[in-house]
């Protein structure tokens, strides 16, 4: 997920265009002096972060051994939500049913092991745009058939549901209507209802700039779209990655930003949640591996956190991806959040 920097020469000229619109000079300096400075002792986990958890969770290939695993990593964190890749949704919005036989096993193990930790669904698909293949939103068919699958999967046992519906564009209203619609039926039973959110507009009007030169407003939201999105649900969580950042410290202080910038537009009484990229799989135009770590996106999130609302206790981060990250990670994690080390290492 949240991959869409990968498509090389599709965001090359995005870049172009940011260099167009600010020059890469004072775009560095100020995402350098957006990384200055301590952050507070203050700004450390509020026990709503989150992990992205891969599908062999729930088909048959993941067992006791591995949850243990996993909840000796978990144990004394502030990881509240696990999203488990329960889909993908079909292009018709469907969800075959299976595609997740273990998911009760998981469930009800994640509950022994890791008392108050919920485990929600993670849907996903690839939208369709401009005649392209993929889960059309614009069809009414398509969005009730998402909406049954979201009840289909609490019915299954699941403690919410999360979205991650990508390539989505700023200010698409259709997705709205989907969250309202599904959004009620989640309140009615009690469960959250989250979102994997794209970045937000790293300059006003950022994604309709890259839209008149590409004719694609899917890298970034608009501030007021992401607010949109972030009041319809009850936890938004950002993908602040693949942001075509070079250097640790450039990357560092694009989070800080972006974590201001979400601060900014979402309501305090939906959770807000900025990603870390925990995963190893390539190098590319749009994720540089030594750049994208988790150490710098826990310093990016504490130093925006501490400057824009350092009270705001629906707040938290979440990792991406359970089967790539690595001890470093969770290490990482941990010493940037304000956690204290396991006594013992997990293998």
């Amino acid at each position: 997920m949240g991959r869409s920097g990968r498509r090389a020469v599709r965001w090359t000229v995005l870049v172009l265009v940011a260099l167009l619109v600010l020059p890469p000079a004072a775009g560095a300096a100020a995402l350098r002096l957006a990384y200055r400075g301590d952050p507070s002792p203050q700004a450390r986990t509020r026990g709503q972060d989150a992990v992205w958890l891969g599908h062999a969770w729930v088909d048959g290939r993941r067992d006791g051994t591995d949850l243990a695993a996993l909840a000796e990593r978990v144990r004394g964190t502030g990881v509240k939500d696990l999203y488990v890749h329960t889909g993908p949704l079909e292009f018709d919005g469907t969800l075959d049913r299976k595609l997740y036989p273990r998911a009760a096993w998981l469930v009800k193990a994640v509950h022994r092991e890791l008392p108050g930790v919920r485990v929600q669904a993670w849907l996903g698909q690839v939208l369709s745009h401009n005649g392209s293949t993929g889960l059309r939103l614009p069809s009414g068919s398509a969005r009730r058939n998402v909406a049954r699958s979201a009840e289909q999967v609490l019915d299954a046992g699941f403690d919410g549901v999360h979205f991650d519906l990508e390539p989505m564009r700023s200010g698409d209203r259709h997705f709205l209507t989907l969250l309202d619609d599904v959004h009620r039926a989640t309140s009615r039973r009690g469960a959250p209802l989250s979102v994997a959110a794209h970045q937000i507009d790293p300059l006003p009007g950022m994604h309709a700039v890259a839209g008149a030169f590409t004719g694609d407003e899917t890298k970034w939201w608009s501030r007021e779209y992401f607010g949109e999105v972030a009041r319809r649900v009850d936890q938004v969580a950002v993908m602040s990655y693949d942001t075509w950042t070079p250097l640790e410290s450039l990357y560092g202080g694009y989070v800080a930003r972006q974590t201001e910038l979400a601060l900014e537009a979402t309501p305090e009484d939906t959770d807000l949640l900025m990603g870390a990229p925990a995963f190893h799989s390539s190098d590319s135009l749009g994720h540089w591996e030594s750049a994208e770590t988790v150490a710098a996106a826990m310093r990016g999130v504490r130093l925006g956190l501490d400057r824009h609302d350092p009270e705001r206790r629906r707040f938290g981060v979440a990792l991406y991806v359970d089967f790539e990250a690595t001890a470093e990670d969770w290490a990482a994690y941990r010493s940037g959040w304000g956690l204290e080390e396991p006594e013992g290492p997990a293998d």
